[in-house]
């Protein structure tokens, strides 16, 4: 998935901050919460933002002199209808210049009313839907020309991927971006990741599943990205061997609480690992281990975790890195 639609895709308000303490970039999450189209952010200083807190400003300044982050807690924000919204503000410096903002809503709006996507988000979601119609179409074309099976097969993926950010697509412009729970066969989501992955070439990929492992409540769709996007990650490291393996874990851990039974799903690689330099940062949106990454794809695997109520994380040493993803056993809901 492209840097550009993971922004897009995003749920933490975030935006850059260039050295003029001007917004840059802001993302769908941010206009939604603030209530202003991205023209408006585009541009807009910190000081206008918050006209009555010079304490972000100084925030900045102190991010950019000692690169190094700041957090302002229990901060009031105010939307374009003038309602306080109460946040976490995080000030990260940017290897680029600048900083990166990100809002972190503290309480629901007192209002009660539903938030609606930005335009922005909208107008990806219904201008994405053409060139997919446009890619399902040709793939079709392609299984009712070829006799090779293998072909027939790698035309069926493009088909499915299609109609997987089709629904997504759909789901946007009805105004539901958040998880759709539903009861998921791990194993079903964890063997179409085993296919596409080994569809690129690049890697042997092993499958180690736990076949007693019930159904658990979640969204097949988010979760299937979650491990697409750190199997890629492995292929990009330079994995030649990529392994999937589903395990039952009791009375496990899962951030600040135990829970009586867990999923846990381990993707583990022999890959380059993760520079010790990003060992605490990683999950962080713009912090990517390398050149040309996004930073965007870890941050979103997480987000997504914690929409099932589950925990994502990893540990890395010379030769193997293991991303481990644990979801509560509980009721369904959503």
């Amino acid at each position: 998935m492209d840097p550009a639609t993971l922004w897009l895709q995003l749920s933490t308000a975030a935006a850059c901050v260039d050295a003029q303490q001007q917004l840059q970039m802001p993302n769908p999450a941010l206009c939604e919460l603030l209530g202003l189209g991205t023209r408006r952010l585009e541009g807009m200083t910190l000081a206008s933002l918050v006209p009555d807190r010079p304490e972000l400003v100084e925030a900045l300044r102190r991010v950019l002199a000692e690169q190094r982050v700041v957090q302002l807690r229990d901060f009031a924000l105010s939307t374009v209808t003038g309602e306080a919204v109460a946040v976490d503000l995080t000030l990260s410096p940017l290897a680029a210049g600048g900083a990166l903002l990100e809002v972190h809503v503290l309480a629901p709006s007192s209002s009660g009313a539903t938030a609606q996507l930005s335009e922005s988000l909208r107008g990806f979601a219904h201008e994405v839907k053409n060139p997919l119609a446009g890619l399902r179409g040709a793939a079709q074309l392609i299984t009712r020309r070829v006799a090779d099976d293998g072909v027939k097969e790698l035309a069926g993926l493009v088909i499915a991927e299609a109609d997987r950010l089709t629904q997504l697509a759909n789901r946007l412009l009805q105004g539901s971006a958040g998880p759709a729970f539903a009861l998921v066969n791990i194993h079903e989501v964890l063997e179409r990741v085993a296919v596409l992955l080994a569809s690129q070439g690049q890697a042997t990929v092993l499958r180690d599943f736990d076949p007693s492992l019930p159904g658990l409540p979640g969204d097949a769709d988010r979760l299937l990205q979650v491990f697409l996007n750190l199997g890629r990650n492995a292929l990009e490291a330079g994995a030649g061997r990529i392994t999937l393996r589903s395990r039952a874990e009791h009375s496990a851990r899962i951030n600040d609480r135990v829970v009586k039974l867990a999923l846990r799903v381990d993707v583990i690689d022999n890959g380059g690992g993760v520079a010790p330099e990003l060992a605490d940062s990683l999950f962080l949106p713009m912090v990517s281990g390398r050149a040309s990454g996004s930073g965007l794809g870890l941050a979103l695997c997480r987000e997504i975790a914690a929409e099932h109520g589950g925990a994502l994380n990893y540990r890395s040493r010379s030769g193997e890195t293991v991303f481990t993803l644990l979801l509560p056993y509980g009721e369904l809901h959503g």
